[in-house]
């Protein structure tokens, strides 16, 4: 096996066993959030596996893409955030986590790629007890915080 790949499997072993024990730890909860037609009661605009999808934040478009799609768990994933109206004055930063259930830290660290371009890598883990929704908070620090709601492929 690549040496540079045994790092990257040994965080993506750990980030999945630290999502399998909140997810167990969590149990059902985010059954509670669930509306009657199976989705999560946040609104939910775009298909983030068609393509980008776009909030706002004080004024300020804030886009989101994730690549490759659709998006899937357990797979390397590149987040780019975009902005038109501002160029934010701190790096954003994007915090994956689940509707209900506390996940723990995975945060995707952004570098700045372009003018209102930001890009980094990440990973989406896979909760055993089956739940797929998923929220991707878009952070600029100082100026506010975008969520996107979206449910994962297998």
């Amino acid at each position: 096996m690549d040496e540079r790949a045994m790092p990257r499997r040994r965080i993506r072993t750990g980030l999945f066993f630290i999502a399998s024990l909140l997810c167990l730890m969590a149990g059902e909860s985010s059954n509670d959030l669930r509306a009657e037609d199976g989705h999560a009661s946040e609104a939910r605009e775009g298909n983030i596996h068609q393509g980008p999808c776009t909030r706002m934040i004080n004024g300020t478009q804030v886009t989101l893409e994730i690549q490759p799609r659709p998006v899937k768990a357990m797979e390397d994933l590149t987040f780019t955030v975009t902005f038109s109206g501002m160029e934010p004055a701190a790096a954003p930063y994007v915090d994956l986590g689940m509707p209900g259930m506390n996940m723990g830290p995975n945060r995707v660290q952004l570098r700045h790629t372009g003018p209102g371009r930001y890009e980094g890598p990440g990973i989406i883990v896979r909760c055993p007890t089956g739940s797929r929704t998923w929220d991707a908070r878009v952070t600029v620090p100082g100026a506010g915080e975008a969520a996107f709601v979206f449910d994962v492929m297998d």
